[in-house]
């Protein structure tokens, strides 16, 4: 029945082998250098033009800390220096009960908060530099603030010691607390978020290495694909990949253009058909003519699209960074006045002492740990539904998003191609005879669409009729014999006369005859998505407009559109996908675009938050922000809910973490000392502990409905 895959004329179907991918490597996965150097390699064949973009983590623009080394290893080689620092320096002066000190142990902290500094603290320094170029000092600024402050005053604190023998108080167990939570907090986060892919890897992938050409007299050479040039004529054998955009000389067989354009069915091609490079050939030979090499390919333009995406800045507005960038600012301007008002009734070892005391407060230790803890919370529970958040900006924004951008084939739909109706046409036969009869002629035949209506008959309980013979017949359909009658299964265009049935919109049907009379059709038709329905309701309810974007034909889109009552784009290329999210984005609206094909990446990568459906490509699920992994829509209502619960609980984190530093900075820095108040050091070490341990029990209170 070999021959039946390849022409049974109406078993188109959009059957991208997505098992081969393994999902769970998806996400956190970082590449190997090697592997880098290679994906760098292919890629470059495709389009040099893109190989200086370094799309590591390009939902990071606005924390290039990120990038800053591997914070776990950083954590757990500071642990054990960070923690004798806290065993022999006293905090604020005061002796904690597992404390202890010995000669010269001053010595000893000053010399390994040195180390601690130049090697816990250099991300924190490097992510100062950039926020500082940025213009707009943040978490890492506040942090470096506090940290060099607290270091250098100990620093001279000790020297004090030794030279003028008299005792000043030392922040080396702020010092070291303070480094430690950060990167713990940095740690958590990371592992949370995990690594982004690199989809211009993924695209490069797509398209084989090497092609085999046909040279002039007939015999085969096997080329590395960047040596094509256009006019040459090259064989594709049946399964591979197509190596680049071209025109069929020879040869017919169905092209699978699922991964690239999003149509959910295999295309019948033959001599003159364009192909695109990265799609998949069916089951037979092909001879083409190269047409587009290089920068000029369709996969090329996706990379070049991508690309373009990926440099434009975010526009998420990142709490946490602009709470840090307030404390940063205010904490600056209180400590210059605290310096200044101290120097003038007092001296100015009690103008330094007050400054210093102000800076250090003002590094909030609970606002390091508020967004990791609560990150950390919501990633766990997004991932025990399915859904992996790889950008945690892309909360943020999904909670202020205007439209909602959704793709059709394997988003809204199954993808798949189920019997949507089927029908007795002669009043003699049963409808149960004629499934019966269909899933006889078929049951030979493992193309999915054959099997979906063999799954058909067998749902109803239905015994399927036994044929003597089956054949294929060249781009009509199949045949055989059964009972001493001949049967054929046909479309209605090689039945060539219209059947009075009503076909469901963007359905293909078939027609059964026997001996030449139409008995019965099956219209066969992508199936909404169970929870579709739900999914829409729920985006109008939290005022998100939902429009259908897809790559399919006007009568396929409006059918689906028309269930869900809802705005739709059909025919659309990645250029138009982009060009939609573009020029929404254009008008102040936030948009977030859900999709699974090539065709969707660019899209994926320039929209607020992109959401990859799980059973899509490599290449989408690198460009995307979000995965769900289950590909339901369901999981997009739960995506939604997720972003707005954790958002609100990172704001209610942040209060808490850095309310106490709003109140204590001004303390610090002497504000109440006209009325017998100063910040007692034991005191503000309370304050900041119970913060820090409100901020995470609050985080582990996050929760989704069922």
């Amino acid at each position: 029945m070999a021959k039946s895959e390849k022409d049974h004329h109406h078993h188109h179907d959009e059957q991208a082998d997505h098992s081969k991918m393994d999902h769970s490597k998806h996400v956190g996965h970082v590449y190997h250098e090697a592997q880098v150097k290679e994906g760098i390699q292919v890629h470059s064949n495709l389009s040099q033009n893109h190989e200086h973009h370094d799309h590591s983590d390009h939902s990071g623009h606005d924390h290039g800390h990120h990038h800053h080394g591997n914070f776990k290893e950083i954590f757990l080689k500071s642990l054990p220096v960070g923690i004798i620092i806290l065993l022999l320096s006293p905090m604020m002066d005061i002796r904690l009960p597992f404390q202890f000190t010995f000669p010269y142990s001053d010595i000893v902290v000053a010399g390994l908060a040195t180390i601690l500094l130049v090697y816990g603290g250099k991300p924190f320094f490097q992510g100062a530099i950039e926020e500082f170029r940025q213009k707009a000092p943040g978490m890492m600024a506040l942090i470096s603030l506090g940290v060099s402050v607290s270091y250098l005053y100990s620093i001279y604190a000790v020297l004090a010691r030794y030279v003028t023998g008299e005792h000043i108080m030392d922040f080396f167990f702020e010092f070291a607390s303070l480094l430690l939570i950060m990167l713990l907090g940095h740690w958590i986060e990371m592992k949370a978020v995990g690594e982004a892919g690199d989809a211009q890897k993924s695209l490069a992938e797509l398209v084989p290495k090497d092609a085999h050409v046909v040279l002039e007299d007939d015999s085969i050479e096997t080329r590395p694909v960047n040596e094509l040039k256009v006019g040459d004529l090259v064989r594709v054998q049946a399964g591979e990949n197509v190596p680049a955009d071209g025109i069929i000389k020879r040869g017919t067989s169905r092209i699978n253009e699922a991964l690239l354009t999003g149509e959910s069915k295999p295309i019948e091609k033959g001599a003159g058909d364009k192909v695109i490079g990265g799609s998949t050939n069916g089951a037979g030979i092909l001879y083409l003519e190269v047409q587009e090499t290089g920068d000029q390919s369709f996969i090329s333009q996706v990379q070049t699209l991508i690309s373009q995406a990926q440099d434009q800045p975010s526009r998420a507005e990142n709490l946490a960074q602009k709470v840090a960038g307030w404390l940063f600012y205010i904490a600056i301007a209180v400590a210059f006045i605290a310096f200044v008002v101290w120097l003038y009734i007092a001296d100015i070892q009690t103008a330094i002492l007050f400054t210093v005391t102000t800076l250090v407060i003002a590094c909030p230790h609970a606002l390091g740990l508020a967004i990791p803890l609560v990150i950390a919370r919501s990633t766990s529970l997004g991932a025990s539904r399915g859904l992996l958040v790889k950008d945690r900006e892309a909360l943020e924004l999904a909670t202020k998003a205007d439209v909602m951008i959704l793709d059709k084939t394997g988003t809204l739909t199954t993808g798949e191609f189920k019997v949507l109706n089927m029908e007795t046409l002669d009043g003699q036969h049963t409808e149960a005879e004629i499934a019966a009869l269909m899933a006889g002629i078929e049951g030979g035949s493992s193309h999915p669409i054959a099997q979906s209506i063999v799954q058909y008959a067998e749902k109803q309980g239905i015994q399927p009729v036994h044929f003597d013979s089956i054949d294929v017949v060249s781009g009509a359909g199949i045949e055989g014999n059964a009972n001493g009658r001949k049967y054929e299964l046909i479309s209605q265009k090689a039945l060539g006369r219209d059947v009075a049935v009503d076909v469901p919109k963007g359905a293909t049907l078939s027609i059964l005859v026997e001996d030449g009379n139409p008995i019965g059709t099956v219209a066969l038709g992508d199936e909404l998505k169970e929870t579709s329905r739900t999914l829409i309701q729920a985006l109008k309810h939290y005022n998100i407009k939902p429009i259908m974007a897809t790559g399919d034909n006007e009568t396929a889109a409006q059918g689906v559109a028309e269930k869900l009552g809802i705005e739709y784009r059909a025919n659309q290329s990645p250029q138009d996908k982009y060009d939609l999210v573009e020029s929404l984005k254009n008008n102040g609206q936030t948009v977030i675009m859900v999709g699974d094909g090539v065709n969707d990446a660019p899209s994926l990568a320039i929209a607020d938050v992109g959401i990859a459906v799980g059973a899509g490509t490599q290449v989408a699920i690198d460009s995307a922000d979000v995965i769900l992994t289950q590909s339901d829509p369901g999981d997009i209502e739960s995506f939604i809910e997720l972003a707005n619960k954790t958002t609100g609980k990172m704001k209610q984190n942040l209060v808490w973490g850095a309310g106490y530093n709003f109140i204590a900075i001004p303390i610090a820095a002497g504000g109440l000392a006209f009325i017998g108040i100063t910040l007692v050091p034991a005191v503000g070490a309370v304050l900041m502990s119970v913060s820090t341990v409100i901020v995470a029990i609050n985080a582990m209170t996050l929760k989704l409905k069922n």
